[in-house]
């Protein structure tokens, strides 16, 4: 196997939609290896460059017959991934990527333990603004995503159509894992969670 397909099968592997840079190779690659790899697959159209030294694998729509645009949670992990930075996502942008807002986002914003940042990733802006992040650490992105967005709500505006709405944005395979590592969140919070998590 080449160098390149050994790269690309290494992508694959983590389906369409994901967003990485050479960091995310080094335990196959050299950092220079990655860079040509990924350069390579690049210009064969295999992957996306997003922004410098960040790319994605990009999801297609057969409808649309067009690549779809990328997906900001995950371009925002690769970023913290590649600075070693702790993130947590803002509550108005968990709102939105829950679909949970009715506004069109032209900015997302990130709170981070890294200095503040703000990157244009196609037609939209990333931004990284400095915090305590106070309440960091879920390892799941849909635990975090959940957190937010409910704190961003409030306990008034919990609604059982807010309940259903963000249990279908949610794989119900993760359930145990957020019920588990939310636990120590706001009782009203986690009560929240239980109805979003409870099986059908």
């Amino acid at each position: 196997m080449k160098h390149y397909e050994k790269a690309l099968y290494f992508i694959a592997g983590h389906r369409r939609g994901w967003a990485f840079s050479s960091s995310d190779l080094s335990s196959i690659f050299s950092r220079r290896e990655a860079d040509d790899n990924l350069k390579y697959l690049e210009k064969i159209g295999k992957i996306r460059r997003i922004n410098r030294g960040l790319y994605d694998y990009p999801k297609y729509s057969d409808l649309l017959k067009q690549e779809l645009s990328p997906d900001i949670d995950q371009v925002a992990r690769a970023f913290a991934r590649n600075f070693n930075w702790r993130i947590e996502i803002s509550g108005d942008s968990a709102l939105n990527l829950l679909g949970l807002s009715t506004q069109i986002v032209a900015k997302h914003i990130y709170l981070s333990d890294g200095p503040n940042r703000s990157y244009d990733i196609f037609e939209t802006t990333l931004e990284f603004r400095k915090s305590a992040l106070k309440e960091i650490g879920f390892k799941h992105k849909e635990s975090s995503l959940i957190v937010q967005a409910l704190k961003a709500l409030g306990k008034d505006r919990i609604t059982p159509e807010i309940i259903s709405k963000i249990r279908k944005q949610t794989d119900s395979k993760k359930y145990n894992k957020i019920l588990l590592e939310t636990k120590p969140t706001k009782i009203w919070i986690y009560e929240a969670i239980k109805q979003i998590c409870k099986e059908n």
